[in-house]
């Protein structure tokens, strides 16, 4: 049976389609455009000639990117970055989340307490900066890791979550003998499933897009994460992370512009390929909350 709807629900929806796609578009126009200077000609980007499709068609920028050693390795570090801080994240948050979701935990009102207040507080940088010299954590990924090791907001959406899993599993599943950490393994963990893709995915873009630690802490070149090399390659133009040699040397047909943008594109295309797999996990993790029975 069709619904009929009122005049001021069609305006609503109209507005927001109308809404979502001005969003959309201050999105998108940007990336086509780095996208499209990418691709196009030397010419073409001299004379800002390139919008929103390529002007001349021109790969050298990509060749340069793709055949650039200092590139690779910064890359390289980035992908270590990833995958060993999300895992120490993703480890920390399921230990310290499972025990503070229960309301039977001795002192956990205050244990919260005290996480929310690293919430509003945190430490300045200068502070954080002789902590990390101190620990002799400078030019190391650890200095990238833990400092950030856990999140309080995602730890509480984690906690959240595990809150709706019925008590009924712990109390069979402890009736059976099984101990708290491989409850924690073998039930809370495949259980919590959207909420730990979620946090999967807001640990390792975080840890991607990170660009101020790698500037505070890292400045061994050989150390530098993408973002750092993408900093000098862009404010500066560094011909060093370049590949330490001049553009012009290498083809008439590559510009410091082209180079630029072709390079933030491949950087960019891991997030965009891995987040279609994630989507469907990420979006029920993302709801959680909304509704109430």
């Amino acid at each position: 049976m069709r619904i009929r709807r009122s005049t001021g629900e069609i305006v609503f929806d109209v507005f927001n389609y109308v809404l979502l796609a001005i969003f959309c578009l201050a999105i998108a126009i940007p990336l086509l455009h780095v996208v499209a200077g990418s691709l196009s000609s030397n010419e073409a980007i001299t004379h800002s000639e390139v919008k929103l499709w390529p002007v001349g068609l021109n790969v050298e920028n990509y060749k340069f990117v793709i055949q650039n050693s200092v590139f690779w390795k910064s890359f390289g570090v980035t992908v270590v970055i990833v995958l060993v801080g999300t895992a120490i994240n993703m480890a920390m948050t399921l230990i310290t989340s499972y025990p503070l979701s229960k309301t039977w935990l001795g002192g956990r009102k205050y244990i919260l307490l005290f996480i929310i207040f690293t919430m509003i507080f945190q430490a300045p940088m200068v502070p954080m900066y002789l902590l990390i010299k101190d620990l002799n954590m400078l030019n190391s990924i650890w200095a990238l890791i833990v400092p950030s090791a856990l999140s309080a907001f995602n730890m509480m959406l984690c906690i959240t979550f595990i809150r709706s899993i019925p008590e009924e599993l712990f109390e069979a599943a402890r009736v059976d003998g099984m101990s708290e950490y491989r409850i924690l393994w073998r039930i809370v963990t495949p259980l919590s499933m959207p909420i730990n893709v979620t946090l999967i995915l807001f640990y390792a873009v975080g840890h991607w897009n990170n660009y101020l630690g790698p500037l505070l802490y890292i400045t061994d070149r050989e150390k530098q994460p993408l973002q750092l090399y993408l900093y000098k390659l862009i404010s500066q133009f560094d011909m060093d992370s370049a590949g330490g040699q001049s553009v012009t040397e290498l083809s008439s047909a590559i510009t410091p512009q082209g180079l630029q943008m072709a390079t933030i594109v491949v950087a960019t295309i891991p997030i965009i390929v891995i987040y279609p797999f994630l989507q469907k996990h990420f979006i029920k993790g993302a709801l959680l909350g909304s509704v109430k029975e």
